[in-house]
């Protein structure tokens, strides 16, 4: 048994995880993978020389580098019941808030909202293809990821189009209180499910991952409660609708890498 250590300078999120799974799931040779995101590092165990690894892990153009290949001891299953416990937890909190989010969002008329409700959504996406996709053919799971990602880019898109017409057209002010109220339970919801990931204790990529979708949503909702606060000292859209904006790019950027792992 061999193992083959790769920096990958491109993975930073689940997205780019589950690609690489997807894409050394039909390789024979692999026996095993181990991904450190925060250092971007990627463990593999396998077979024979592992040329066929390499190459197909260059073909996914995340700027990789073998580091080296030195004889291992393939390690012993973890029992991961769990950490799926904590996810399916996370999971439940995201589309929970999603569902808030969009709703207060329609009813107060913030872009702000309903864009974080998106990146909820999205987030939501990530978790429920990583826990539905365990045990299935390859083929399910690309189809799984297509899906997901096209659906995101489309309310993506129908999110990027609503700010342009109220930035071109006279439209009511947000309610910058349902902002700022909503957008507090938000943070307060993504603090516990940091709160429950590192409660876990774990190193294993999907954990580390999580937890880097979690405090990049944190970061989200203290920019709509800002721009709730503009929003009420300038008497202005503008602060609420460029936030929409901002957040909209998130939620694109992630269906772009979720339809990445349909390819």
């Amino acid at each position: 048994m061999n193992k083959s250590i790769f920096t990958i300078q491109k993975m930073d999120c689940p997205s780019e995880e589950q690609m690489i799974r997807m894409k050394l799931d039909p390789v024979d040779q692999v026996k095993h993978l181990e991904f450190d995101i925060n250092r971007r590092k990627l463990e593999v165990y396998h077979t024979g020389n592992g040329d066929e690894i390499h190459r197909a892990i260059s073909q996914l153009g995340l700027n990789d580098r073998l580091e080296e290949t030195t004889e291992a001891v393939l390690p012993l299953p973890s029992d991961d019941s769990h950490q799926k416990k904590i996810l399916w937890w996370v999971l439940g909190i995201n589309f929970g808030f999603f569902l808030l989010e969009m709703t207060t969002g329609l009813i107060s008329n913030s872009m702000g909202l309903i864009a974080d409700s998106l990146d909820m959504l999205a987030d939501a996406f990530v978790y429920a293809l990583s826990l539905f996709a365990v045990g299935t053919s390859i083929g399910r799971k690309k189809r799984i990821a297509g899906i997901s990602g096209y659906l995101q880019m489309g309310l993506a898109l129908v999110g990027f189009a609503e700010v342009l017409r109220r930035f071109f057209s006279s439209t009511d002010m947000p309610l910058f209180e349902w902002m700022i109220f909503v957008s507090i339970f938000a943070l307060a919801g993504n603090l516990i499910s940091l709160w429950l990931i590192n409660k876990a204790k774990s190193d294993e990529a999907h954990m580390q991952a999580s937890a880097i979708f979690t405090s990049n949503d944190i970061i989200v909702n203290g920019g709509v409660i800002l721009a709730g606060v503009l929003v009420y000292f300038l008497d202005s859209k503008w602060p609420d609708l460029i936030i929409g904006g901002i957040v909209f790019s998130f939620v694109m950027r992630g269906a772009l890498r979720i339809l990445n792992l349909s390819k």
